[in-house]
């Protein structure tokens, strides 16, 4: 296993697809299964050897926190870093880290659900001077292929990323190996004060270093709205016995 041990969380968006009415919970609390959706990553990045995790926290910023901080288990270090401009692209999320972040870290998003082993093909023997992107190449598998992040690769490397791309053989499944230079490939790219992490990862790919990592046949599940929630579900339903070795009980 890598020595990576930090990880960025981005939470700042509103999640407005999932909840619909600001009576129900901030989207990380939503239940799967009875239990929050950010527990399961939490969780997943304790068992993967992660020690500090920083939450980039922005729509309704203190109660986010609060809710956090009730979900943290001793031991792991949390770390609440607010987004001001959380209106904006998810590149302004990253770059909120900036200031934060010294070393090569794990950087994924709040509203996933994924087989452990993602995380751990992805840290074992990183490129540490490049992105490492976690892809899925099971791109008739994907629950909602027009809204979900398309990747054209070469072997093991990004060519070109979008959600508009007409060819492309992979999927971005949302969880990354960065290094700290990412920060400068962001603001290179920003256009009027804001930017995208795909913009990024873009800036990236152009240099030749950006790296995509194949989770074969691994299960993940973007939880956007309340059909992929149902999915997601459903999958996990079908897999209890297994789901519970992989994400109960850290």
């Amino acid at each position: 296993m890598t020595a990576i041990s930090e990880a960025v969380i981005l939470m700042a968006g509103q999640g407005s697809r999932l909840r619909g009415s600001d009576k129900t919970p901030l989207k990380p609390f939503v239940p799967v299964l009875g239990r929050p959706l950010i527990c399961y990553t939490i969780e997943a990045l304790i068992r993967a050897g992660i020690g500090k995790v920083s939450f980039i926290v922005g729509y309704q910023s203190d109660r986010m926190t609060m809710g956090i901080k009730q979900l943290i288990p001793s031991g792991l270090e949390a770390v609440f870093i607010p987004n001001w401009e959380w209106r904006k692209q998810n590149g302004i999320s990253v770059l909120a880290a900036a200031n934060h972040i010294t070393s090569p870290f794990l950087l994924t998003m709040s509203d996933h659900l994924f087989e452990q082993s993602i995380l751990d093909l992805l840290l074992h023997n990183p490129a540490l001077d490049e992105l490492n992107l976690a892809i899925d190449r099971k791109v008739d598998s994907i629950f909602d292929s027009d809204d979900a992040m398309k990747v054209q690769t070469r072997g093991d490397r990004i060519l070109e990323i979008g959600k508009d791309l007409v060819n492309y053989d992979a999927i971005d499944t949302g969880f990354f190996v960065c290094p700290p230079n990412i920060f400068n490939h962001l603001e290179r790219v920003k256009r009027d004060a804001d930017c995208s992490l795909a913009d990024g990862v873009r800036s990236m790919a152009s240099e030749g270093k950006a790296r995509a990592v194949d989770i074969g046949n691994a299960w993940w599940q973007d939880i956007d709205t309340p059909e992929m929630l149902a999915q997601a579900e459903k999958h996990l339903r079908a897999r209890v016995p297994r789901t519970e070795r992989i994400l109960k009980n850290s």
